[in-house]
């Protein structure tokens, strides 16, 4: 399902049915006000990174992980990772292995990000923790959790996507937000807004009168694959949080995008669905392309079909996370 659009109208001008269910957005801070007030279950011995945001759904928290661990990999650190695998069986804790697990067991990031570090699944982030510890880690990189009290976080960073910024501002179902922006990024310790160079002055002329903390800018660009895109004819499908955005990319790269499929995030790659998708890309004499994140989910009979599109984050000054890391590591 794709967000409603009253979510984004202007916060100075809601929508009527912002203002009619600003109430229970209300009801919501407050709930998510008492859970974060809760004191940490658990210290982990070695510093915690949380990577999380404000918004419901994807703003490029795995984007944002991946950075954040090959940048702690470059300074000679051993960063594992732990997230609560949203969408996957496994209660874990549990280390992912690209060559056992599926998205069904682990969830689609996952197996993304155990490309980049070990990466464990864990419904209890606390007990993620203690096994990343316990299997060598000296840097946790915890994915999402910014909202969740059971681990103790010694770094926090808040991922938006300067495109849709926080929305209308308010708090759900109201508007897209677990929490007020103001509450979110008082607890935290930077602010990583991800966009072109449009989207990031657009987003700091709405929001730049919030945000007090240091704030990183970064935008993601699509890596090589030996492909030439430019004229190149495509049926593209990505099930992420915000499709167009992929499709953009392409487009920017020069390929003739005949058709588009948004799916909805973490949507199930099944064969029904990929064969429909095949049997269009052959009468549109198309190439069928799709994001790392929905290559992990794609049936084994079609792997060989499809291409994938990496793109990295690339962030234009590190500074203010490189002095937050020499904080911690004193």
């Amino acid at each position: 399902m794709q967000p409603p659009r009253f979510w984004f109208t202007p916060a100075n001008r809601p929508a009527l049915m912002a203002r009619l269910l600003s109430p229970l957005g209300a009801i919501y801070a407050k709930a998510t006000a008492k859970r974060v007030a809760q004191p940490a279950q658990y210290h982990a011995s070695v510093p915690v990174i949380c990577v999380g945001n404000i918004n419901a759904g994807g703003t490029g928290k795995t984007p944002t992980a991946i950075a954040i661990v090959q940048r702690l990999q470059a300074a000679g650190h051993t960063p594992h990772v732990v997230t609560r695998g949203y969408g996957g069986s496994l209660q874990g804790p549990a280390q992912v292995d690209e060559t056992r697990h599926s998205a069904a067991e682990t969830g689609d990031e996952p197996l993304l990000l155990a490309a980049f570090a070990p990466t464990w699944v864990a419904k209890d982030r606390a007990e993620g923790a203690r096994a990343a510890v316990d299997a060598g880690a000296d840097f946790i990189v915890l994915d999402d959790g910014f909202q969740n009290p059971a681990l103790h976080k010694d770094i926090s960073v808040v991922v938006v996507d300067a495109a849709i910024g926080f929305g209308n501002g308010r708090v759900l179902p109201a508007g897209p937000l677990r929490e007020p922006v103001a509450t979110g990024l008082a607890r935290a310790d930077m602010l990583v807004s991800i966009g072109g160079e449009s989207q990031q002055a657009a987003f700091r002329q709405a929001w730049g009168d919030k945000i007090s903390l240091p704030h990183l800018w970064g935008r993601l660009a699509p890596l090589q694959t030996g492909i030439e895109w430019q004229g190149q004819p495509v049926l593209a499908f990505a099930g992420i949080g915000h499709p167009a955005k992929f499709f953009a990319t392409l487009r920017g790269l020069g390929a003739d995008l005949l058709h588009a499929e948004a799916l909805s995030d973490h949507q199930p790659l099944t064969a029904a669905l990929m064969k429909r998708l095949a049997f269009e890309a052959k009468a549109l004499g198309a190439i069928m392309v799709t994001t790392e994140k929905d290559a992990v989910r794609l049936p084994a009979d079609f792997r060989a079909e499809v291409v994938t599109l990496p793109v990295r984050l690339e962030i234009a000054d590190w500074s203010a996370f490189d002095a937050a890391l020499a904080a911690v590591t004193r």
